[in-house]
């Protein structure tokens, strides 16, 4: 068996450590990265061990993250609970009791926590309350979201965070991928249009590409936050991760139909 590689690769003022089997041509894969901080007491995951947890379900991901910021963007598959009670905003931290519920008491179900990336500690202080508690399989994917969009991932948003981000954040983009017909029966304020049937497989092709070149999509800055709403979660999803795959570093997708996302924005 070859010997394993240790490999610091830099990213955002940050070194990601990078541990892969070596091979002839010592190859490395930014998608197998942890962070790698020495002295934690919990192992992390690399996007790619995410990605697979999410796929077969092998482990509750948990967004350690305040509600509010769960709701604007979390990584499709994660769960959320509530505060712990009287902590300061600078401390935030998970209530352990909730996620006690969350597993039914089971302590020694696997556990894999996230926030908001290398510099963010909510995910540690999660982390070590839940050691404290007895709790046996803890993980971090400690890169969090601004490494997952920057690989190429997506996130969801929900009606609270549909409804704040369009009170709130100008620059957002809404596309709307369902047919001609449903798109000009009804939309969200502002949308743009960009039907699912024409978004192709490969890069610069098809709508995504006229949709580029056309102002449809923010070209002047991919960082823009993109929201896409469809006829179904699986499409909105679908044309997400085509738009992710073009550069657009900040994509989510709203699982919900057209008609709940307008009571969600008009909801007090």
């Amino acid at each position: 068996m070859n010997p394993k590689l240790r490999v610091a690769i830099p990213m955002a003022g940050l070194s990601l450590l990078f541990f892969a089997r070596a091979t002839r041509a010592q190859s490395t894969n930014i998608s197998e990265a942890v962070l790698g901080e020495p002295g934690q007491r919990t192992a992390e995951v690399s996007t790619a061990e995410l990605r697979r947890i999410l796929t077969d379900k092998s482990a509750i991901v948990l967004d350690s993250r305040p509600r509010l910021e769960f709701a604007i963007s979390h990584i499709p598959g994660a769960q959320n609970v509530a505060a712990k009670p009287g902590v300061a905003a600078s401390m935030y931290v998970s209530d352990v009791a909730e996620v006690g519920r969350l597993v039914n008491g089971n302590k020694a179900a696997p556990l894999v926590l996230y926030c908001n990336g290398p510099n963010c500690g909510k995910s540690k202080r999660l982390a070590e309350e839940l050691l404290a508690a007895g709790y046996t399989n803890v993980r971090r994917y400690q890169l969090g979201t601004p490494v997952w969009r920057a690989l190429g991932g997506v996130t969801e948003i929900e009606n609270e965070g549909l409804r704040y981000v369009l009170t709130n954040d100008r620059t957002a983009v809404v596309i709307d991928v369902r047919d001609t017909a449903a798109f000009h029966a009804g939309t969200l304020p502002n949308a743009r249009h960009i039907v699912r049937s024409g978004v192709l497989e490969g890069k610069d092709m098809g709508e995504v590409r006229r949709a580029k070149d056309d102002g449809r999509l923010p070209m002047n800055d991919h960082n823009t936050r993109i929201i896409v709403i469809g006829s179904n979660a699986a499409d909105a999803r679908y044309v997400a991760e085509a738009l992710a795959r073009e550069a657009f570093d900040n994509v989510a997708f709203y699982r919900g139909m057209v008609n709940e996302a307008l009571v969600a924005i008009r909801s007090p």
